[in-house]
């Protein structure tokens, strides 16, 4: 053991021994198969797990944006669609209004020539009775005077008649024929 030990004074600490190389040597080749056979074949299944999940998850991901984006311009044509259709509506609904106020606008304009109407006939007609009734007063006022005048009694009907014919005729000849409205 002394020889071992001075041998071991002996050694040169940059050189190493070599059955340490060896047992190191051995033990390095060990490790590497052992990382080839096992370590590295499952580092790469896993390697390739993820590297498969992250590209499939990136078209994944593509293909959910595709999809989104179809799905954002088929609610954009149905929203202009919508936004069109509801201006056809207004239009329309602009349009019938119009058609029913013109309507309303023609049904009372008829109402008022049919009230105009009805009141002209109305003042007609009372002007015809007035124009009767004032014939026969003037006619026994003319008979009145016809008679006070005359001094003669015109009592009987064919003399007042013709008498207030005559008066009448007269004042129609000069255009003094009463009328409902003059003042």
């Amino acid at each position: 053991m002394l020889n071992y030990l001075a041998a071991e004074a002996e050694h040169n600490p940059i050189m190493p021994i070599w059955q340490e190389l060896v047992i190191g040597a051995v033990a390095f080749a060990i490790l590497c198969y052992i990382l080839m056979k096992y370590v590295f074949p499952r580092m790469e299944e896993t390697f390739a797990a993820r590297v498969d999940a992250i590209e499939g998850g990136i078209k994944r991901a593509e293909e959910a944006q595709a999809e989104a984006k179809a799905t954002l311009e088929q609610y954009r044509a149905q929203l202009a669609e919508a936004r069109t259709e509801a201006a056809a509506i207004r239009d329309e609904a602009r349009a019938e209004a119009a058609r029913i106020s013109a309507d309303l606008h023609e049904e009372a304009r008829a109402e008022a020539a049919r009230i105009v109407q009805r009141g002209t006939e109305q003042l007609l007609a009372e002007r015809e009775s007035l124009v009767a009734e004032l014939r026969g007063d003037i006619g026994r006022i003319a008979v009145d005077l016809a008679s006070r005048i005359v001094g003669d009694s015109l009592a009987d009907e064919a003399r007042r008649a013709s008498t207030v014919e005559r008066f009448l005729a007269e004042l129609d000849a000069e255009g003094a024929t009463p009328t409902v409205g003059r003042r």
